[in-house]
This record gives C-alpha cells, sequence and structure tokens, in this order.
C-alpha cells in the first residue's frame, strides 16, 4: 500500500457549491464508494465486491459521482479487448460550501456527517468499541473558525493514514452551535 494514500494525485479540499453534488455524496452507497477510494484507485468490478453489490447498481454510483465531479478516471489498462476504467476520487476532503451556485439558488445544506456517523457507529457502540467525545464551550466566532481549521488538518493526517489492519475505523469531527445555556457574565 501506498504510504500516503491514495495512489493516485488529487486535490487536498473540494467545496461543493451545486446541490446536484451534494445530493450525490448523499447517497450510503456513493458515501461509501467514495471511501474506498481514500485507500487507492479501483475499478466497478473491485467496488462492487467490496460493498457486495451488482456491477450494475456501482457502475450508476459511479457515474453520478462522475457527472457531479467528485470521482474521475485515474488510469486504464488493457484486459483482452477493453479498456478497464480506474476510478479516484478528485479531492480529498469534500466540504459543502455555503456559497450560492452558479444558478444563483443556495446549495443544499442536508447533508450531515454527524447523521451518518451515528448510522455507522450504533454496532460499535452495542459491542463496547465506540470511542467519543462531546464537550460545549461558548466561544466566539473567530475561535471556532480557527478550532475548525485545526481539526480540518486532523481530518488531513486521517485521511493520509497508511492503510494496514483488517478494521476500518470511523473518525467524525465537527463543532456546531447550539441551543446551550451559558451562565450571565461575572458579577
Amino acid at each position: 500500500m501506498a504510504d500516503n494514500p491514495p495512489d493516485y494525485e488529487l486535490a487536498d479540499r473540494m467545496a461543493l457549491t451545486e446541490p446536484a453534488q451534494v445530493r450525490a455524496i448523499g447517497h450510503p452507497v456513493r458515501t461509501m464508494i467514495l471511501q474506498l477510494l481514500h485507500e487507492r484507485a479501483a475499478t466497478v468490478t473491485e467496488l462492487a465486491a467490496a460493498i457486495a453489490r451488482p456491477k450494475s447498481t456501482v457502475a450508476h454510483h459511479v457515474d453520478v459521482l462522475t457527472r457531479n465531479g467528485l470521482l474521475r478516471v485515474v488510469r486504464t489498462r488493457k484486459v483482452r479487448a477493453i479498456d478497464e476504467r480506474f476510478y479516484g476520487r478528485t479531492a480529498r476532503m469534500f466540504s459543502v460550501a455555503a456559497e450560492p451556485s452558479s444558478t444563483g439558488g443556495a446549495a443544499s445544506g442536508d447533508f450531515n456527517d454527524f447523521e451518518v456517523a451515528a448510522r455507522e457507529s450504533a454496532t460499535a457502540f452495542e459491542e463496547g468499541r465506540l470511542w467519543g467525545f462531546i464537550r460545549h464551550a461558548r466561544i466566539s466566532e473567530d475561535q471556532a473558525s480557527e478550532f475548525w481549521d485545526r481539526m480540518a488538518e486532523l481530518v488531513d493526517e486521517f485521511d493520509r493514514l497508511p492503510r494496514s489492519g483488517e478494521t476500518v475505523y470511523g473518525f467524525a469531527i465537527g463543532i456546531y452551535p447550539t441551543a446551550y445555556p451559558a451562565l450571565p457574565a461575572a458579577e
């Protein structure tokens, strides 16, 4: 395995500004495909085998991701008389941008990584193998933004870890405003 996965060149970050892009990453099969491609480029056949889905189903989802600029063909090889395509991500990290799309509307904000993490982590929780923290702090917008930048660096470090072992671990991280009460200023 590559020391710095995946085994192809890609951008560090890509802001998703079109609603179709956000919808594309919102499907669990497409999310799984994107996650698998963090490790290395793969063919539709390899992806279908990894997620135990028919090749036609995986080909459809790969097509959706490719049409929306989230995947691309990173190399090909000749197998008999057919060119076999290896797909890779276009970026290590996709973020949903709150910028207006080219059609003038705001990008959809309906993709929630924590919802995905909650679903994925249920079995680990039941088995007593879920590690996590939640904390709350009253901080400024600037402090939240600085903290987010530091968290994004940690996510990037996690993405670049050499692949080994038999277990795929999830890593969820975020910062969000809450309706928690705050103490009044000290007198």
